[in-house]
C-alpha cells in the first residue's frame, strides 16, 4: 500500500468515525459531502432506536449516502430487510410496521390501513388548525422557547387525540419520545426506565379498552378502539400489535414532528424574505414544506439488513451485513438537487425528496405530519408579524437519528399590536 493511498483510508475512517459525534449532528451535511465521493463505505457505528446506548452494543454498518444508492435501497425491502434483531432483543418494544418485512408487514399495514385511514386523519383538519390557530395565539407579543411551547406540543396533542386518549397524558409523550429514540442524553437506567413507563401505559390502556368492547359496552370513538376492532380477511392485530402500533406513533410520530415544526419555524425565523412570500401568496406554503422536509429534514438515517450478497457502488456488501441509508444526505446529493446546500421553493423535483421515505415504509403518518406543519405555518403568518431569534438556538447533538434544535428561544410581535 502507497503512502498517500494509506492516509487516504485514515482520512476516510476518520470522517466515518466523526458521523455519531455531537458536532456532526448538530451541522451533518459538511461531512456528508465530505463523504460522498467515498461511498458506499463501511465501519460506521452507532444504535439503533429502542436500543440501550451503555447496555445494548452499538452496530458496525455501511454508510450509503447518494441518492440513487439510498433510493434503491429504500425501495429495495427484499435485498434491504428492516427487521432489527438488536431491538428484539432488547427491553424495549419492536416498532409496528418500521421493522417489520414482507409479508407480514402487508398484512399489518392492510388491518391498520382501516383503522387509521385517510379519512380520520383528515377528519382532525379542523379541529388541529383551531387548536394550532389558539396555541399560537397564547404567545401574542411575547417570548418563548419554540421547541417546547409549540413544537413538541401540536404533535403530542394531535396523537393524543387520535388515539382517543385525555389530552393531559400529551405532556409525557416528549420524554418518552426522546428517551426511545435515542434524542436525549439519558442514562441506560433512564432510558429503561421511560421505555418501560411507556409499554406499561400502553398494556394498561389498551386492555381496559379491549376489555369493554368485548363486554359489549360503549367506548369513545378514537384508533385505538379502531385498531381493536379493524378486520380483514387477513385477519384481526392482536393486542400486543395494537400496543406497539400505539408506541410506534408515540415515539416515531410525535418525536419526528417535533423536531419537523421546530426546525419550520426557525426557518421562518432565519429567512424573513421566504416569510414575506409565504405571506403574500399561501399556495406556497406545500413547497415551503415540502424544501424543507429536503433541506432540513429531521430523520438522517435508518438502518436495514442485507439479506444477500450485494454489489453497490463497486464495493461488496455481503449478507447479514448492516446498511445506514442516509436519507438527510441524499437529499442533498447535488446530482438531484444542484446546489443542495441553497433553500429553493422551486425546484421541479421537490416531490423527489426522501424524508418521509419511499417503498413499502413510506411513512404512514406523513398526512397527518403534513397537516400539522401546514396548520402551524398559517396560524404564524396569519397572526404573527415580526419574528426573532433572542438566543442562540440549541441543536439537538445526541442521535444522529434526527436533525433539530433543542430549544429555539425568540420573541414575537403579533399583527396590529406593537411589543
Amino acid at each position: 500500500m502507497s503512502i498517500s493511498h494509506a492516509k487516504s483510508d485514515t482520512s476516510v475512517s476518520a470522517l466515518v468515525a466523526a458521523l455519531p459525534r455531537g458536532e456532526t449532528i448538530a451541522s451533518p451535511y459538511a461531512l456528508y459531502d465530505a463523504l460522498r465521493p467515498h461511498a458506499p463505505v463501511s465501519g460506521y457505528r452507532d444504535y439503533p432506536p429502542g436500543t440501550i446506548p451503555g447496555a445494548d452494543e452499538a452496530v458496525s454498518a455501511w454508510v450509503l449516502l447518494d441518492y440513487e444508492h439510498v433510493s434503491m435501497a429504500a425501495r429495495d425491502h427484499r435485498l434491504y430487510s428492516s427487521r432489527d434483531p438488536l431491538q428484539e432483543q432488547s427491553s424495549a418494544p419492536t416498532l409496528m410496521l418500521v421493522n417489520h418485512d414482507n409479508p407480514e408487514h402487508d398484512r399489518l399495514r392492510g388491518i391498520v390501513n382501516l383503522a387509521f385511514s385517510r379519512r380520520r386523519v383528515e377528519a382532525l383538519d379542523p379541529w388541529v388548525r383551531e387548536m394550532v390557530d389558539a396555541l399560537v395565539a397564547s404567545f401574542a407579543n411575547s417570548e418563548l422557547e419554540v421547541t417546547r411551547d409549540l413544537a413538541s406540543v401540536i404533535p403530542a396533542r394531535v396523537i393524543a387525540g387520535l388515539l382517543g386518549l385525555d389530552e393531559t397524558v400529551h405532556d409525557r409523550f416528549r420524554d418518552w419520545g426522546t428517551a426511545f429514540m435515542l434524542s436525549a442524553d439519558l442514562t441506560p437506567e433512564e432510558r429503561q426506565k421511560s421505555n418501560m413507563e411507556l409499554v406499561e401505559f400502553f398494556v394498561a390502556t389498551a386492555s381496559a379498552l379491549q376489555a369493554k368492547i368485548e363486554k359489549g359496552e360503549a367506548v369513545p370513538d378514537g384508533l385505538i378502539a379502531a385498531l381493536l376492532r379493524a378486520e380483514t380477511d387477513e385477519g384481526k392485530l392482536t393486542l400486543d400489535e395494537v400496543i406497539r402500533f400505539c408506541i410506534t406513533l408515540v415515539v416515531a410520530g410525535a418525536e419526528t414532528t417535533t423536531f419537523l415544526l421546530g426546525n419550520l419555524v426557525y426557518n421562518l425565523v432565519t429567512m424573513p424574505e421566504v416569510r414575506r412570500q409565504l405571506a403574500a401568496d399561501r399556495s406556497l406554503v406545500p413547497a415551503f414544506i415540502d424544501e424543507s422536509l429536503r433541506h432540513s429534514g429531521p430523520p438522517q438515517r435508518l438502518f436495514r439488513i442485507a439479506t444477500a450478497d450485494i454489489e453497490i457502488g463497486g464495493r461488496q456488501i455481503r449478507e447479514g451485513d448492516w446498511v445506514a441509508l442516509f436519507f438527510a444526505a441524499a437529499n442533498h446529493d447535488p446530482k438531484v438537487f444542484p446546489e443542495p446546500e441553497r433553500f429553493d421553493m422551486t425546484r421541479p423535483n421537490l416531490n423527489k425528496q426522501l424524508t418521509f421515505g419511499v417503498g413499502i415504509h413510506h411513512c404512514l403518518g406523513s398526512a397527518l405530519a403534513r397537516m400539522e406543519a401546514r396548520s402551524l405555518v398559517n396560524a404564524i403568518l396569519d397572526q404573527w408579524d415580526d419574528l426573532a431569534l433572542t438566543s442562540e438556538p440549541v441543536k439537538q447533538r445526541a442521535s444522529l437519528l434526527n436533525h433539530g434544535f433543542d430549544q429555539i428561544h425568540i420573541s414575537v410581535t403579533s399583527k396590529g399590536r406593537a411589543a
